[in-house]
């Protein structure tokens, strides 16, 4: 039977209306200031008009004006960057046979591994904030489970396909009308690749552009998402589509008694994204979102940060994906590095100055303070915060210093699909539309991060507020939702 303990209550933090005011005037200088620029703008227009009237104009002149003008103007039209527009995306909805509760998952974890190992599996389930809902394919239900490349090509199959047939009915796209097709799957990279699958599956184009990513990690769908803007960047009118999944059905479910380990066996569940990208000026209208930003940063050169995620055998032969102690050190340090470069882009003004004014008061004053952090939530409306688990999302709350509601997307999706590796952004995305809070204007920040160690920043402008989908993976659970995740549930 299972029995909640301590629920989790986020602090409500009370308005500082002294900062808020400050914002309010800063970010709103030049309003403020611009009477000012227009009266001295009218007065000094005078000498202009008198110049102007005393000019002798002929036809030639004209044209030649004229000439020039087009020419800027188309110069700065065609030079200008296309705009790469997120249409729509699809996600993974496993069915019903595919669930797996936790007690069910310890009960088949007593019949394939020793005792201890079981019991620390049974901890980590307890705190993992996961739910009773979360999937796993059938050859890894099975006692023993029975991982191999056959159930692995059939999981494969059913979740790329699945979110392929979704995307192209919600978009009214056919499979020849593809020009770019990406897919990231990090640990099961089969020959003849998934894209060729994809491929031959929908008798796709010959000179469809095509690239399958393996060993990326849980941030590799941002890397697919760069990877397709410069493709569609040098490919006028194009579509691009990226797909991203985690294959389970793998050698890689560990059965040895590492706790290191352990942990992926208790985390990691189904789950798969399909996205429509396009640099068609026609879309502008109906796509639900444009790319603004996205950065990508590579701590791999760093010993400690290459090593804190690997894949390897254990001492008595088992394969696995070990997570390093230091996991949470990385990412944070990982995270630092990419908004240090992120926020000069997105941040307002008044938190620019703050920032410069903090690093002055600690570097050259010498005064002891700690860095101020800005306030992401004056950049962004929105955050989709990978959900890798009850510690990543804290780890990143608070050095973000985001509010509940600011992760409740992030800490929703874990607790219904569990960690679906890159595709968990997609879903936590999801969940905010099918709450209704998507509206035209918004600033959407996607955060991946992953083994190398990477730390990925996606930042979208919504074009258009987007009702609340009909069909998908949240519908039939959404009004059930946020819910109070306990500290412990026991098992």
């Amino acid at each position: 039977m299972t029995t909640i303990t301590k629920l989790t209550m986020a602090p409500q933090i009370p308005p500082n209306y002294a900062k808020l005011l400050y914002q309010y005037l800063i970010n709103h200088f030049f309003f403020f200031i611009s009477p000012i620029f227009i009266s001295l703008s009218i007065q000094s227009f005078h000498p202009i008009l008198k110049l102007y009237n005393s000019i002798e104009f002929n036809s030639l002149n004209v044209i030649s004006s004229f000439f020039i003008i087009i020419t800027v103007v188309a110069f700065f039209i065609l030079s200008k960057p296309r705009t790469v527009y997120l249409v729509d995306y699809a996600l993974y909805k496993p069915p019903q046979s595919w669930k797996l509760s936790s007690k069910t998952f310890v009960e088949h974890a007593k019949q394939v591994l020793p005792t201890e190992p079981v019991n620390f599996l049974t901890k980590i389930l307890e705190r993992s904030g996961l739910g009773e809902e979360t999937c796993f394919p059938p050859a890894m239900q099975l006692i023993p489970p029975n991982p191999n490349m056959q159930s692995a090509r059939e999981e494969a199959e059913v979740i790329i396909f699945s979110c392929m047939d979704s995307l192209f009915k919600k978009t009214k796209l056919k499979p020849k009308d593809i020009d770019i097709l990406v897919i990231n799957c990090s640990v099961f990279s089969p020959t003849p690749s998934l894209t060729a699958m994809v491929i031959n599956k929908y008798r796709m184009r010959s000179n469809i552009k095509s690239f399958n990513l393996s060993g990326m990690g849980c941030s590799a769908g941002l890397l697919s998402i760069d990877l397709a803007k410069d493709l569609l960047k040098c490919n006028p009118n194009s579509n691009a589509v990226v797909l991203s999944t985690e294959i389970l059905s793998t050698r890689n479910f560990y059965k040895g008694k590492e706790r290191a380990m352990l942990l992926p066996n208790a985390i990691f569940r189904v789950g798969g994204a399909a996205v429509l990208l396009s640099n068609l000026r026609s879309d502008r209208h109906r796509a639900k979102y444009r790319l603004v930003h996205l950065i990508r940063t590579h701590k791999g050169s760093d010993d400690k940060s290459f090593n804190c995620i690997q894949q390897e055998q254990d001492g008595e032969g088992h394969l696995g994906i070990r997570l390093n102690k230091d996991l949470m050190v990385v990412a944070g340090d990982a995270l630092k590095s990419n908004i240090t470069t992120l926020g000069p882009l997105v941040l307002p003004i008044s938190e620019k100055i703050l920032f410069v004014l903090s690093l002055v008061w600690r570097k050259f004053l010498k005064f002891d303070s700690k860095p101020y952090v800005p306030d992401f939530a004056t950049a962004f409306e929105h955050f989709c915060i990978h959900a890798g688990g009850r510690a990543v999302i804290d780890e990143l709350q608070k050095n973000l210093r985001l509010t509940a509601e600011h992760v409740e997307a992030s800490r929703m999706t874990l607790h219904r699909f569990g960690n679906t590796s890159s595709s968990s952004i997609w879903y936590e995305l999801s969940y905010i539309e099918c709450k209704g809070r998507m509206k035209k204007g918004d600033r959407v920040w996607q955060i991946g991060i992953g083994s190398g160690f990477k730390c990925n920043s996606a930042v979208w402008k919504c074009n258009r507020t987007v009702k609340k989908p009909l069909d998908g993976a949240w519908v039939d659970c959404i009004e059930s939702y946020p819910v109070h995740i306990p500290d412990v549930v026991k098992i």
